[in-house]
């Protein structure tokens, strides 16, 4: 590593002490105050600080047991401290929790989320369509689904809530790359889409590139045994 590097390493490090300083600051200053320990936990959550994440949120709950809205947000926070550290169990605990109306909506979300991440791909399906509910244009839920039915071998619903997810987020590489899937898969034209998969996310294009080369020889091998069938019979 540089010595620019380490600077700005550093440099990143006195930054997200400062803001964890003002966070516990703020909490300080109003310790009724929930959503301060919710805004506390989110970014220890970022930080991949997850067991501090969890400590603050198990004790805000003790804190807040009778204020229902504050039990439904940190519930909701905890969850998502507990899916980012990888304990998706513990995770759909929480946001089964939560009841509030206008969290229920992200809870769905999250839960769909949380299934994928364990490969209950029809279960993920459910909680993502009753999500999608009340927002029916959301490109996060719509690319959620989209992601879902492909994992499900539907590349027919897949496309159609790609393209969904598109009309709202028309510069999202990972949707972009995955709809050029659909199409490769499909016989349609996928080359525009790839291409600005690629101008979009190249980090995403390039991560994901084996996934094409697999699908590629997947409908080489199609099309040979097509063929070999159509000179059998």
């Amino acid at each position: 590593m540089t010595e620019k590097d380490n600077l700005k390493r550093e440099e990143t490090k006195q930054k997200a002490q400062e803001a964890a300083s003002k966070l516990v600051k703020a909490i300080d200053e109003e310790p009724d105050d929930f959503h301060r320990y919710y805004n506390l936990g989110v970014f220890l959550t970022q930080a991949n600080s997850f067991e501090q994440a969890e400590e603050l949120y198990m004790k805000a709950l003790g804190q807040f047991k009778k204020d229902k809205q504050a039990q439904n947000t940190l519930h909701y926070g905890l969850g998502n401290a507990y899916y980012e550290a990888g304990e998706f169990k513990k995770a759909l605990k929480q946001f089964q929790c939560v009841q509030d109306s206008s969290l229920k909506s992200d809870a769905y979300l999250m839960i769909a989320q949380t299934y994928v991440a364990e490969d209950d791909y029809k279960t993920a399906l459910a909680f993502a369509l009753t999500a999608q509910t009340k927002h029916q244009q959301d490109p996060t839920i719509n690319g959620l689904i989209g992601e879902i039915f492909l994992a499900l071998g539907d590349f027919k619903h897949a496309a159609a809530y790609y393209d969904q997810a598109l009309q709202a987020d028309e510069k999202n590489g990972k949707y972009q790359f995955e709809r050029g899937l659909i199409a490769l898969v499909q016989g349609e034209e996928e080359t525009d889409y790839f291409k600005r998969a690629k101008d979009l996310d190249p980090v995403y294009f390039k991560k994901s590139q084996q996934r094409l080369e697999d699908i590629e020889k997947f409908i080489q091998t199609r099309n040979q045994n097509s063929k070999k069938e159509k000179e059998n019979n």
